[in-house]
């Protein structure tokens, strides 16, 4: 089979309200790939975004002192319901329970498979990379709301650029190596190491392109940022 991952950042799928009209036009554009090849299936693992955000500032702002399991888990649950709506959305493409376990026992019978957070310490990127891995993916996409990685935050940095493509090396220098609850980054430093270690391509481009984002699952060409080893 010809399994993909689909990272669906958050903040895609609630950017403020629940984007109802993208999510059918996203449906329709996956429904439209899967039917070309009977080979092809795909493993959608949804983020928390701004929700999960919104969560943990107020808990932060209430508490100085909470820790960070707690914040994780509040992520991991927003995490939860997004894939709930996502499964919705697909029907009788997507039939098995819901993955919140990625060690545990997994049915994936349909063509597409939906997952939310793990546990603490993990974010839904590892989450992806542990499940591309189990299943014999080598290929990431990780669908946020930006277009590419740049070189620094575009929003602090004038003078940041973007990137077409990078060495996974070069990329966590750029990231680091700690995961923190809420922090935002391209692909976390956990995954970005297990991805590294597994040989995987990750592709970071912006979600909302609904046409991008199947170019890039048909292997054409695309906007945003390929992080390789092979780079």
């Amino acid at each position: 089979m010809d399994t993909k991952v689909l990272s669906l950042g958050g903040s895609i799928i609630v950017p403020d309200d629940v984007d109802y009209v993208f999510l059918g036009k996203f449906r329709d554009a996956i429904e439209s790939y899967l039917e070309k090849d009977g080979e092809r299936r795909l493993i959608i693992v949804t983020g928390g975004g701004a929700t999960a955000r919104k969560y943990q500032d107020a808990a932060k702002k209430a508490n100085k002192d909470i820790g960070n399991d707690e914040l994780d888990w509040m992520g991991i649950r927003a995490t939860h319901l997004n894939a709930s709506l996502v499964k919705g959305i697909f029907g009788e493409l997507a039939p098995d329970p819901i993955v919140t376990d990625m060690d545990g026992e997994i049915e994936f019978s349909g063509r597409i498979l939906i997952a939310g957070g793990w546990k603490p310490g993990f974010s839904t990127d590892t989450d992806s990379v542990y499940l591309a891995r189990r299943f014999g993916a080598k290929v990431i996409m990780n669908l946020s709301n930006i277009r590419k990685v740049y070189t620094a935050d575009p929003k602090v940095d004038k003078n940041a650029t973007p990137i077409d493509s990078i060495s996974w090396e070069d990329f966590q220098k750029m990231v680091g190596s700690e995961w923190i609850p809420g922090k935002n980054t391209p692909f976390d430093p956990i995954a970005s190491k297990l991805a590294k270690e597994s040989g995987m391509t990750v592709y970071c481009l912006g979600g909302r392109d609904i046409g991008n984002t199947v170019a890039a699952l048909e292997g054409k060409d695309f906007e945003g940022t390929t992080i390789s080893s092979s780079l």
